[in-house]
């Protein structure tokens, strides 16, 4: 696992909510509107960082074209599409716009596609990934802005995997009632093994709705303030106060080998430190280098698309339940997560730990394996909701007994609302499936709810 990528998500934990990405600065470059659907997919893919703004209008260079490039190739080298003879020799690839379309139509024409073998201009006006103008001039020498090339990579990748009908379905129900629609999404909050780009059956359920809900508003800021203000202390003890000093020096030594500063985790209490952690023990080689979390992702899809947003459950109810367990489970609770990231950052660990990231790591790659296949029931399988409720920890069983019922009753609402709307629930995926779950509580209260073909 990568350290740099475990000190951003560290930092944007540790300054955000427990499910959001850093706000980003206002600075001088905006993308224009056009291009600002194409937003959500392009961070998730890779072909913007956070720092986007400094740079998005100024002219692409040739390092950010063939950086472009790999991530197009990557994403195509997933489908294992049968390989074409290469006849793309002695293009021009340059930072005009047509050396741009010509470097990506390059990744494309390595493989049998519908079209490719009429060359740059035809094959990707052919997709629409290219569009021109009102008049239809494609501008081809005109030098190309990183916002140009960024949306041709994207609508390149898009569309290719459209044409195959490839891409993560995820975990999606659609619920009726008279004119109401409500979809269904499960989501994973993590970012790992290649999730995206998504399929458009997701992509256009959000697209086809009025108002997008979580369970928490990732954009509301004074509801993240009061998640930071929970996640730290405030009555003059610090993290040393409250747990062991061989836990202390652990954490210590954990945010040295992440290049934090001595002390930097002091104003953290032990469940937030544990859960960040846990999250980074879970990612691999295959998370993105944003790191957007699925969550993330719809929201910002959401946002961009100018949808209403709304949440089922606050943060002081999600957070409470966090700082509600007591000192000793916390402590223990982070201890566990400390080993895996431990285990992670060292590359080395003991026999009994050694098998339980292996453990972790089947589970973790059959539930994002059921969720990119639509498959609730193999998810179900591999996740062990019951084993989960029916365990003694004590965070578990609030996690879902405290919880399912609330968000059962939020979804009814919806449904309910008078007129004819179509809506766009996304929670966790343990809270969808049974047993307790939305989708069977919703069908026990009379409701149609089938999974999207």
């Amino acid at each position: 696992m990568k350290r740099n990528l475990l000190k951003k998500i560290l930092a944007g934990l540790m300054s955000a909510a427990l499910l959001s990405l850093p706000a980003l600065a206002a600075e001088p470059q905006q993308p224009a509107s056009w291009a600002v659907s194409q937003l959500a997919d392009s961070y998730a893919l890779g072909l913007v960082d956070d720092n986007y703004t400094t740079y998005i209008q100024s002219p692409v260079t040739m390092e950010q074209l063939e950086s472009m490039a790999d991530v197009v190739a990557a994403k195509l080298a997933l489908l294992e599409l049968d390989q074409r003879a290469a006849d793309a020799v002695g293009l021009v690839v340059d930072t005009t716009r047509g050396g741009v379309m010509n470097a990506l139509y390059q990744e494309a024409a390595a493989y049998e596609l519908p079209d490719v073998e009429n060359g740059t201009v035809d094959f990707l006006t052919g997709l629409g990934v290219v569009q021109g103008d009102s008049a239809g001039d494609l501008a081809l020498e005109r030098t190309c802005t990183y916002q140009e090339a960024m949306v041709m990579a994207n609508r390149l990748i898009l569309a290719v995997y459209d044409q195959q009908d490839a891409g993560s379905r995820g975990l999606l129900w659609k619920a009726t009632n008279g004119n109401n629609t409500l979809y269904l999404l499960g989501t994973i909050h993590l970012d790992r093994d290649n999730v995206y780009p998504l399929h458009r059956s997701l992509r256009d359920a959000i697209q086809a709705s009025e108002e997008v809900i979580f369970e928490l508003d990732l954009n509301d800021q004074e509801g993240i303030a009061l998640l930071q203000s929970m996640q730290t202390y405030s009555d003059g003890t610090t993290l040393a106060d409250h747990i062991s000093p061989e836990l202390y020096q652990r954490v210590q030594s954990a945010a040295a080998a992440l290049g934090m500063e001595a002390g930097a985790l002091d104003i953290y209490k032990p469940w937030a430190l544990a859960s960040t952690f846990s999250t980074l023990s879970m990612m691999d080689d295959s998370t993105s280098s944003n790191a957007m979390a699925i969550d993330s992702y719809v929201n910002a899809a959401a946002v961009n698309s100018g949808k209403a947003i709304g949440a089922v459950e606050t943060y002081a109810f999600q957070g409470g339940i966090f700082d509600g367990l007591s000192a000793e489970y916390q402590e223990a609770y982070l201890d566990s997560a400390l080993s895996a990231l431990e285990a992670a950052l060292s590359g080395t660990s003991s026999p009994e730990m050694e098998e339980a990231l292996q453990q972790q790591e089947e589970m973790l790659s059959g539930m994002f394996a059921a969720w990119k296949d639509r498959d609730p029931e193999a998810f179900s399988q591999v996740y062990g909701k019951e084993a989960i409720i029916n365990s003694t920890d004590e965070l578990n069983s609030k996690l879902f007994t405290e919880r399912d019922p609330g968000m059962i009753q939020a979804a009814a609402n919806y449904l309910e609302t008078e007129g004819n709307h179509t809506y766009f629930l996304a929670v966790g995926a343990g809270h969808m499936v049974d047993p307790g779950g939305i989708v069977s509580g919703l069908r026990e209260l009379g409701y149609t709810v089938e999974l999207v073909p």
